[in-house]
């Protein structure tokens, strides 16, 4: 069962939380931001145009539904909703020259990029960080919320910065020698945190129900790598207001009450988290798939579809059989009924960064308070994810009290962050080896779904948890192996397309990467920074 409300209900709490969320941005713009910072992201595509946007978005004007959420009105939302309402049933009236007339397209910056070959592998990606970062923004009519400081976006039909690519765009841009850019980047999810409580999918107007994988912790903790805990400490404040927004509700959970928003109890009555969104609707950016998918469904049951596309889509892995009740049926899309082993791994290491920044700034009783919860937090990842059976980490289906029965790289993470004994450690490279490891790589799930989250592909992301993962309990020959296939697959396309690739096909070489609602982007920022971390750090291997 999902937390619903009426959706004349739901909408105008919304639209009271929108407004809430632009006052709260103009009171809480820190006194070092500059001047120049115009915060007034007022513009929400789907509810301010209404009827105009549902009709452009189902009359399929634009190849990909996001382009007309990215893209900027040339005046009033209102005035050009009453220009279309007067005019649209006149003959000869063109819907596509309207919207033509009255908003401007998103420009790809760094479009035109062309990498010079002279230059080796590693240079050429180090140079592209360039193209990649955007400077603060400044005021303007769209759906982009303003931030204060630089940042880098994945690139493609990605023209915002994501929450959990951040992390692995980080890796390379430690090794590149632009820590200030990951403490711009820190420094304006920080911002995100103090003004609205929490870090949106994205920063735009149509991400503000649902966040995305928190890695927050980690990028302090990357970041902390190179300058020390006394340059992070100033982040404490926004990592508990993060941890807050995840846990919201705990407090009012019961027996006969077990999930509210992100927080469910389990049976001995301890918490763990779920992936949630607060909008039972069609996503604004991906409004024609959804409004499709739910056709022939009842209302209540479109309700619970939007919500489990919606979290599905916080979890970051958009989309997945992993989700689903029924493998290759998407409408049997179920991501609020799952206890995700990645995100309580991250949970954890929230829990932990928190123990230890609170340590290091002498509360030594709120450190206590936050390492009793990350212990605690251990002991159920211990005990609901780990499978004897599948000598392997797996979801848990709450509502049946049962394991899930995939075998995914979101099991890696418990490893990464040294939740796993040495002998449930050894266990899994079995399984890994059985079930994940590709000639590419690691691909995502053993099936073949059709889903940009299943077989064939393969993601940075999963690659380094997986990667370093194994390292992190001395199993270097299974994680040299796997960079290894992931460099040279990699090094591969960009030698073919001059490209890099957000995913890639790591069962049949010859092949691309497909699946997902829209094509294969290039950039591209996670899997950039993937890539010079592993070189690097094979560099530093070799040199041993």
């Amino acid at each position: 069962m999902i937390l619903t409300k009426s959706q004349p209900m739901q909408r105008s709490i919304w639209k009271y939380t929108q407004l809430v969320f632009l006052a709260l941005l103009f009171a809480c713009q820190p006194s070092d931001q500059p001047s120049n910072v115009d915060v007034n992201a007022s513009y929400s595509p789907n509810e301010d145009l209404g009827v105009l946007f549902h009709d452009v978005q189902m009359a399929q004007i634009f190849s990909d539904s996001k382009t007309f959420v990215d893209s900027d009105p040339l005046r009033p939302a209102a005035e050009i909703v009453a220009e279309y309402m007067e005019k649209k049933d006149q003959p000869g009236f063109s819907l596509g020259e309207f919207v033509s007339a009255n908003f401007r397209k998103p420009m790809a910056k760094g479009a035109d990029y062309v990498p010079d070959t002279t230059k080796s592998f590693t240079e050429i990606l180090t140079e592209k960080w360039d193209y990649l970062t955007r400077s603060p923004d400044e005021k303007s009519y769209s759906s982009l919320i303003p931030l204060p400081y630089k940042y880098v976006v994945p690139g493609g039909r990605f023209g915002e910065i994501y929450y959990w690519d951040s992390y692995f765009t980080m890796l390379g841009l430690q090794v590149s020698g632009r820590e200030d850019l990951m403490e711009n980047m820190l420094d304006n999810f920080a911002y995100l945190i103090d003004s609205i409580g929490f870090i949106p999918n994205g920063n735009r107007t149509y991400f503000l129900s649902r966040s995305q994988p928190p890695f927050f912790a980690a990028m302090v903790n990357l970041l902390a790598d190179s300058k020390g805990d006394s340059s992070v400490v100033k982040y404490l404040p926004a990592l508990e207001k993060e941890y807050a927004f995840w846990m919201d509700g705990r407090e009012t959970l019961n027996q006969g009450n077990p999930a509210y928003r992100r927080v469910v109890m389990v049976d001995n009555g301890l918490i763990m988290n779920r992936y949630f969104d607060d909008r039972p609707e069609p996503r604004p950016e991906s409004y024609r798939e959804d409004v499709e998918l739910a056709e022939g469904l009842s209302e209540n049951q479109k309700v619970e579809l939007y919500t489990n596309l919606r979290a599905a889509c916080e979890s970051g892995w958009d989309f997945s059989t992993r989700w689903f009740a029924i493998a290759g049926d998407f409408k049997t899309i179920v991501t609020t009924e799952i206890l995700p082993v990645d995100l309580n791994s991250l949970m954890y290491n929230l829990e932990s960064t928190i123990s230890r920044l609170k340590a290091f700034g002498g509360d030594d009783d709120g450190a206590q308070q936050f390492d009793q919860l990350a212990s605690d937090r251990k002991s159920l990842i211990l005990q609901y994810f780990w499978s004897d059976e599948k000598n392997y980490f797996v979801d848990y289906h709450w509502p049946s009290a049962a394991q899930r029965n995939f075998i995914t790289p979101a099991g890696m993470y418990p490893l990464y962050f040294g939740l796993a004994d040495e002998s449930q450690a050894q266990k899994v490279e079995g399984a890994v080896r059985r079930n994940l490891l590709k000639p590419g790589g690691i691909t995502t799930t053993n099936i073949i779904s059709g889903q940009q989250w299943d077989a064939p592909n393969g993601w940075a992301p999963l690659q380094w948890m997986t990667i370093y993962g194994f390292r992190r309990y001395g199993n270097d020959l299974l994680a040299d192996q796997i960079s290894e296939r992931w460099l040279t697959l990699n090094s591969r396309v960009f030698d073919k397309t001059g490209k890099m690739m957000e995913k890639y096909n790591v069962l049949d070489l010859s092949l691309d990467a497909g699946g997902g609602e829209y094509p294969t982007q290039d950039g591209f920022g996670w899997s950039n920074g993937v890539v010079l971390r592993l070189l690097h750090d094979e560099r530093i291997d070799n040199n041993r």
